[in-house]
């Protein structure tokens, strides 16, 4: 299906928004290009009569001069140009064509109708109200707008252009209103082919043209469709007569109280570009219905009036999600009518990618040098690979012998397990689950079920499980309110005040929480250690989870099986990387934190006090793991087909010793179990031989599975991130008397020379891999603009 550009919509195929002449002036004998038929402009009389001919009375000549006048109306469109406009809808057998109307109405620069034709379709005793009243009612039931006769008249009456495929030519051409413009012919158009009454007009190049038109164009049967089918049409740019009238959408459109995303086959179900009507927030989505704030700040000329904007931006999003692999070879060649210029990126082929080849020729940037990345982390490449499709020349610097940073794939035990990240924490529009969908890397989903088990291999009550997750979250819930109106000045340790939240509640409450209740709640406290990556007593209260102020990425989460390295490599390929490379000299900075907070890295000039105070108040997080491989799935008849299961501490001195074990392959062959140290546990092990804390590991084991044979691992490792030279850590976390300003603090350049990626420059996603890659692309476009 073909999709088009109208002026203002454009029902069932009928009728294309035109290309029109500026509205030069023509002088005497000058041939006027418009409306594809050539016109001779008639010259006025002068009042001088020729040699031998009376001179008539004054009156006379002036009753002559009226009516020369009356041959000619100008448009009264205050900045138009066509000084001699030209109806373009030739409806009405007394259509103006080029000569006199009372009045002319305004369309564009180039396109105006007359007073004639505007009488035909609006008169109800003329021939053509019952069209222009079968086209309103279809508005009227899909759209929002005003179904005026203009709109009508854009909508329905404007021809069909089609640009000529020849390379070397690329002209376009107006269709008779016989020929309906079609997939088919604008794929396969070339001048010359036989068609009625096709000329060249002059092109509209002049900047002012945009702001000329009286109604914005709007698309027909566009890719975005299909994603905002619970907006109104015209609201995202699109036409209402050329979206089916469907009761079911009228509903959906009345219901403030849902928000559904749209079904739509072969799509992934993690590509959610756009808001659904109501939706809350949700990462890197877009209102279709108005531009978001960067954009604003990037186009102003479109703050007025978006639609156009809109109309473009909705489609390419669609278009790139709709197909973000490979083209199609059967995909439709889009049709567009640009208003401007026919080369100006108006118009998109569905045949072809977008590549950064065909984007380069649109892209401007003065003074682009080369720039040095140190670090071949998932910022650092991420940032390496965009700096290079901008056509910089990048050089990534890489201290290790291998690229990743905290990313790194053990495949020793038989299956991938990340020795740093290896899930995705919510895949819907996160760009992890976008390259994984390119690349054709399956995600396992995670289930929602984590059964707990006690030492001595007793399940926990489901429903104790829940009460004290009621609990705990309503532990923070208290912590939330109590910081509202704090300072910074006044933060205190999350340990503090989760203790005194809990002890008021008991003492307000009078109820007293079981020895297993307490337990499960210890394992509920080893869990948020592990999302902050250290002890509570560390981590601010006021500023713990200062991220999930912004939207966050929702939807599923998923264990990356084949692990995060292909996805790493894959944006490496064909990136400058030298590895072993440690340097002092550098362009963006993308180590861990923890090398900033021990000036592992030396600047010269020193880096500005307000920096090194954001440095000082984040924390350098750390979490370790260990992994084993069986000789066979003991786990299998217990946990039932379960991604994971939970291990509660038998006292408060053990919390976050083994508190999660995570199956490598579910529902696979491969018997390997992978577990976390989080916490305090984490110093505890730190000094520990590897056979030690698989020791430790083993008895936590034959303790959840007591009532069988836990055998000897084949194969095992276990991290040791505290001691990785160039990490030291996991992750950033905020202090006590932090905030979450630091991060974007620690994003600043310094003087337009020195950049910082990486999570813990990322507010909105840090400690993730997603953050890291995102604070990667941020840097590569600030020093493309430099």
């Amino acid at each position: 299906v073909a999709w088009c550009l109208d002026y203002s919509g454009n029902a069932s195929g009928a009728r294309r928004a035109r290309r029109r002449s500026s509205g030069e002036s023509p002088g005497d004998g000058q041939t006027l290009r418009s409306s594809g038929r050539q016109i001779n402009v008639r010259v006025k009389r002068t009042n001088n009569p020729p040699p031998g001919q009376s001179k008539r009375k004054a009156t006379d000549t002036e009753e002559e001069d009226d009516q020369s006048e009356k041959k000619y109306r100008k448009c009264e469109k205050a900045g138009c140009s066509a000084t001699y406009p030209v109806c373009f809808a030739s409806a009405s057998e007394r259509c103006a064509k080029n000569g006199y109307t009372s009045r002319w109405y305004h369309l564009s620069c180039g396109e105006h109708f007359c007073n004639e034709c505007f009488d035909h379709y609006y008169r109800s005793h003329k021939d053509g109200y019952e069209t222009f009243a079968s086209w309103k009612k279809v508005w009227t039931s899909n759209g929002k707008s005003e179904p005026s006769l203009k709109a009508f008249m854009a909508d329905q009456q404007l021809p069909f252009w089609v640009q000529c495929t020849k390379p070397d030519c690329r002209k376009w051409r107006q269709l008779t209103k016989e020929i309906q413009l079609t997939a088919s012919l604008a794929a396969t158009y070339r001048c010359g082919m036989k068609f009625n009454n096709i000329k060249r007009v002059a092109e509209v190049t002049d900047s002012w043209w945009h702001s000329m038109l009286i109604l914005p164009p709007l698309f027909k049967e566009s890719p975005a469709s299909p994603f905002l089918a619970a907006y109104y049409p015209d609201c995202v740019g699109m036409s209402p007569s050329g979206s089916a009238s469907n009761a079911s959408l009228t509903e959906l459109r009345a219901d403030h109280c849902r928000a559904v995303q749209p079904q739509i086959p072969g799509l992934c179900p993690y590509f959610q570009p756009f808001y659904q009507p109501n939706e809350c927030g949700k990462a890197l989505c877009v209102r279709p219905d108005m531009m978001e704030l960067d954009e604003l700040y990037e186009f102003p000329e479109f703050s007025r009036d978006p639609t156009m904007y809109l109309a473009l931006r909705n489609l390419i999003l669609a278009s790139w999600h709709r197909n973000c692999k490979v083209p199609s070879r059967r995909q439709p060649t889009s049709v567009c009518h640009n208003r401007n210029n026919p080369n100006n990126g108006f118009c998109f082929s569905l045949k072809e990618v977008l590549t950064a080849q065909k984007c380069a020729l649109h892209i401007i940037v003065r003074g682009l040098r080369n720039v040095i990345i140190i670090g071949a982390g998932a910022s650092g490449l991420a940032a390496a690979r965009q700096l290079q499709n901008f056509g910089s020349q990048v050089m990534v610097l890489e201290a290790r012998d291998r690229i990743g940073g905290r990313v790194w794939d053990d495949t020793s035990l038989g299956v991938t397990v990340g020795r740093g990240a290896q899930i995705v924490n919510g895949c819907v529009n996160n760009p992890i689950a976008l390259m994984c969908e390119q690349v054709g890397i399956k995600m396992h989903k995670l289930g929602d079920r984590c059964d707990l088990f006690q030492e001595g291999g007793q399940a926990t009550d489901p429903a104790i499980d829940k009460r004290m997750d009621f609990h705990f979250n309503a532990i923070l819930d208290v912590v939330s309110e109590w910081r509202k109106d704090k300072s910074q000045n006044q933060d205190i340790p999350l340990k503090e005040k989760v203790q005194e939240v809990k002890k008021n509640f008991l003492q307000e409450s009078g109820i007293q929480f079981s020895e297993l209740e307490e337990k499960v709640l210890q394992f509920h406290l080893s869990n948020l250690e592990y999302a902050c990556g250290s002890t509570l007593d560390q981590v601010s209260a006021r500023s713990w989870d200062h991220n999930e102020f912004f939207a966050q990425f929702s939807g599923d989460h998923t264990l990356l099986t084949k692990g995060y390295s292909l996805l790493l490599h894959k944006l490496g390929e064909g990136l400058d990387i030298r590895t072993k490379c440690p340097v002092c000299n550098l362009v963006l900075v993308t180590v861990p934190l923890t090398l900033l907070q021990k000036n592992t890295i030396q600047f010269n000039p020193p880096l500005p006090e307000r920096k090194l105070k954001a440095i000082h108040s984040l924390g350098a997080g750390i979490i370790e793991k260990i992994a084993l491989q069986f000789p066979y799935r003991f786990w299998d008849s217990k946990i039932q087909g379960a991604d994971y299961f939970g291990h509660i501490p038998p006292g408060p001195d053990k919390r976050g010793m083994f508190s999660v074990f995570y199956d490598m392959e579910p529902q696979g062959k491969q018997a390997v179990l992978m577990s976390v140290i989080t916490g305090d546990a984490v110093p505890v092990v730190r000094d520990m031989e590897d056979k030690e804390v698989v020791d430790e590991c083993m008895k936590v084991l034959r303790e959840l599975f007591k009532e069988q044979e836990v055998p000897e691992p084949l194969h095992f490792f276990v991290t040791h991130w505290s001691k990785d030279v160039w990490s030291q850590m996991s992750y950033s976390f905020v202090k006590t008397g932090g905030s979450g300003e630091a991060y974007d603090i620690l994003a600043e350049d310094v003087q337009g020379k020195v950049f910082f990626a990486g999570e813990a420059t990322n507010r909105h996603f840090p400690q993730t891999v997603t953050g890291a890659y995102l604070s990667g692309v941020r840097e590569a476009s600030k020093m493309a603009a430099m």
